[in-house]
């Protein structure tokens, strides 16, 4: 398949013989973010790619869902709803444990347009991530992680279009809130509480439902401080954990950049 026709450019999966300037991904030094929606990895994507013009960015874990796992498995139809995203992502992962690590280290890199070292974002849970540590070893690591919490009134301050799930039957946003599947495991009564008073700052119940079905489905897949505790077991070098809570954006940016240099 030639970079053109590809829906990711520049990648394709294994078949053809590598060109001259093609490798596995598997075999780069990428920089891998790590996190949930609504962690902050904007934020050291920013401090990865802004001082070195050089740095290239590898199409988003969204690209590549849609490339490797949603497309194949709907015929090319394309899937926004967050819930059915889900799972049809799940039905991969039961064929393939390393979930989105095993997809994007099957890929082959055109690094005359990436570059040797690419940066991407991102891995999520700890199955992912201990794949991607275990068969890969010459890639790095980057998490971030933040409370449920933090992360809705966050969602709540962005627009973004693959924020977005269908549901919403009209009742009490309270009621709404705890008829959710798995979010007793996600939110405590106060939590929710605290959610279903969101309405009185301003926001939208139907707003806050969605980004609650948001943080409690990605929940339900991946468990961040698993992967996060796996990570502090790796060399300095190799990982960094930042909580984006107690760094503001430019702490975040300056740990990055300093790790991303050598002086971690």
């Amino acid at each position: 398949m030639s970079a053109s026709a590809s829906p990711l450019p520049f990648l394709r999966p294994p078949g053809a013989p590598p060109t001259s300037s093609e490798r596995a991904l598997s075999e780069l030094p990428l920089t891998v973010l790590v996190g949930v929606t609504g962690v902050g990895k904007s934020t050291a994507l920013s401090a990865l790619t802004g001082s070195d013009a050089g740095v290239r960015v590898l199409p988003d874990r969204r690209e590549v869902t849609d490339a490797v796992m949603i497309l194949p498995a709907t015929g090319g139809v394309p899937v926004r709803d967050r819930e059915e995203r889900f799972r049809l992502t799940a039905a991969y992962r039961e064929a393939h444990p390393g979930g989105m690590a095993q997809a994007l280290g099957s890929l082959i890199a055109d690094t005359a347009h990436w570059g040797e070292a690419p940066v991407f974002d991102g891995l999520r849970g700890l199955d992912e991530v201990g794949y991607a540590a275990q068969a890969f070893p010459a890639w790095r690591f980057v998490a971030l992680g933040a409370p449920d919490l933090v992360r809705v009134r966050r969602l709540l301050g962005r627009a973004d279009a693959f924020d977005q799930v269908v549901g919403g039957s009209g009742r009490a946003l309270r009621e709404e809130l705890a008829a959710l599947k798995g979010v007793d495991a996600v939110f405590n009564g106060a939590d929710l509480d605290e959610l279903a008073a969101l309405p009185a700052q301003g926001f939208a119940p139907a707003d806050v439902l969605a980004k609650v079905k948001i943080v409690v489905s990605e929940r339900r897949n991946y468990d961040p401080a698993a992967a996060e505790a796996f990570l502090r077991t790796l060399p300095p070098a190799r990982a960094l954990v930042l909580d984006t809570v107690l760094l503001d954006p430019a702490g975040v940016a300056a740990a990055v950049q300093a790790w991303a240099g050598g002086e971690a």
